[in-house]
Formats: structure tokens, C-alpha cells, sequence
């Protein structure tokens, strides 16, 4: 299984042309030339940082999700590799209503209808990790519309096999790279591994977002989901759902009448709140 997972992820790398990105910074020059007479056949119009993005995306969640990781590290990356990456935000397929359904019954032990009265199989977010549906418990529960997070399934047997893939394609850059040794690849990746795992516990995520509420009840500024506890598992996370306009539609924003520099001051003060009052930083 792994072997033709490999064979896959190099397939893309060559047609996308990412060994020649990274042979490029080969001290020699030996590879990156072997590589060109092997591959003589290909041209390329798309500059690189996009051709980047685009291997990520075809490579599936755990990569795409290791290029969003990487680019906020500026300090690694040129300019336009860390713009593309960045717009790797939400550029993940979900998955089949069918297999979230399956996930909520596995998780739960009982029929999805048990637990929510009404549940749209559409989902209205899509990430690396899992995607979202909006639904309503059942009245006996309290019959609160509700967003619920589906972990994808079979994460951890994916996340495995791909981080044990990327940390040997981080060892190679690291040896044909000049400034590899330096920038640590390695070390980025293992960094990365020790994120995720902590991504796919829904109940730690959920923990947090309950501690993140605590820390600002009764703020003018940030208003925090309710999370459902008896909904939640390792696997499914049931909140409050929010009704906004997401900060990314500044034209939404004008729109309705919000004034954008008043929220960006808020943004600033909510983000120094959790560092230096609370010591406690929520990215989300």
C-alpha cells in the first residue's frame, strides 16, 4: 500500500514538475541536469509556486494541509511559494454524506435520526481534517440548531502512511538541498506530525473551544459557540451554530454596514487578550 503510494506521489511530482524544484538547489548541479535530459518532453507555462499548490491539492488533505501548515513559515519560503500556498485555505473536496452519516452513527452507536432531528447533507465547510454540516438536535435535547464536525474517516491509518512518505521526501531535500541542513525539513515535518495527531481528537478540540468561551464571557468583542458535550466524541464535535458574515467578504462586511477598521482593531485587541491576559491562543 505504501509502495504505490509512492509511486503515485512521484508520479505527481514529475508532472508537475517539482523535482526540478527541488534538484534546482543541488550543489552539483548533476541531478537537476539528469532530470531535465529525462524529462526532456516537458515545458512549462505555470510558474512553479503555482505548479506547487496544484501537486499539493492533487496529492490530497494530509499534503494540503502540511502546505497550509507551511505557509505561514515565511521565514522558509520565497514570497510567491507562501502567497500560493496560502491559497490552499478550503480548497479541500468533501466527503459523501453517506460516509459522514456513517462516521456520526459509528461514532454515536445509534441512527443519526436518534440524534438530530433534522441533518443537511450538504456540508457548508470542507478542510483537511473533516468537514461541517448544519443540523438540529432533537427536541428532547434541547432542539438548538447546531454545526456538527465530521472527522474524515480512516484519518489515522492516511496520516501514517503520509507522514512517513513526507518525512522521507523531507530527508532527501534535506540531503540535495544546499540550504537543507540549515532550514531543517525534517525537523518541520515532525513538528507537523505532532499538529496533526492533536487534530484528530474532537473532544481536545472541543475543550478548547470551551475554554476559549470561559475566557470571554460577557465580551463585547467575541462571541464563542456552546458546544454540545453530550453530542461530542473523538470523532464528532456538535456546537452552536454562529450566524455571520465570514471577515474574508469585505464586501459583504461593507455591505451590512460594518465598519472594517473598528473590526480590525478588534481583531488586534481579541488576539492580545488571549496572549497576555490569558495565555491561551486559539487560531481559529
Amino acid at each position: 500500500m505504501r509502495l504505490f503510494r509512492l509511486a503515485k506521489i512521484l508520479s505527481i511530482v514529475s508532472r508537475y514538475g517539482l523535482d526540478e524544484m527541488i534538484l534546482e538547489h543541488e550543489p552539483s548541479g548533476r541531478l537537476a541536469a539528469l532530470s531535465r535530459a529525462l524529462h526532456f518532453w516537458r515545458r512549462f507555462d505555470t510558474p512553479s509556486a503555482v505548479r506547487l499548490r496544484l501537486a499539493l491539492e492533487a496529492l490530497g488533505p494530509i499534503f494540503v494541509k502540511f502546505g497550509q501548515v507551511l505557509s505561514t513559515r515565511r521565514d522558509l519560503l520565497r514570497p510567491d511559494i507562501a502567497d500560493e500556498l496560502a491559497r490552499l485555505q478550503d480548497r479541500v473536496p468533501p466527503f459523501s454524506s453517506e460516509l459522514a452519516l456513517a462516521q456520526i452513527e459509528e461514532a454515536y452507536g445509534r441512527p443519526a435520526s436518534e440524534v438530530f432531528a433534522e441533518f443537511d447533507s450538504t456540508p457548508v465547510a470542507s478542510a483537511s481534517i473533516a468537514q461541517v454540516h448544519f443540523a438540529r438536535l432533537r427536541p428532547e435535547d434541547g432542539g438548538q440548531d447546531v454545526a456538527v464536525k465530521v472527522l474524515r474517516p480512516e484519518m489515522r491509518g492516511v496520516i501514517a502512511n503520509d507522514l512517513a512518505l513526507l518525512d522521507t521526501l523531507a530527508g532527501l531535500l534535506e540531503s540535495v538541498w544546499s540550504d537543507g541542513k540549515r532550514l531543517k525539513p525534517r525537523e518541520v515535518v515532525a513538528e507537523f506530525a505532532k499538529y496533526l495527531y492533536d487534530e484528530l481528537d474532537l473532544m481536545r478540540e472541543a475543550a478548547n473551544c470551551s475554554q476559549l468561551r470561559r475566557n470571554f464571557h460577557g465580551s463585547r468583542l467575541l462571541q464563542v459557540p456552546e458546544v454540545y458535550w453530550d453530542q461530542c466524541t473523538t470523532t464528532v464535535m456538535v456546537m452552536e451554530r454562529m450566524r455571520g458574515i465570514p471577515i474574508s467578504q469585505t464586501g459583504a462586511l461593507l455591505a451590512a454596514g460594518v465598519d472594517l477598521s473598528a473590526l480590525s482593531r478588534a481583531g488586534v485587541e481579541i488576539f492580545f487578550t488571549q496572549v497576555f491576559r490569558d495565555g491561551f491562543f486559539h487560531a481559529d
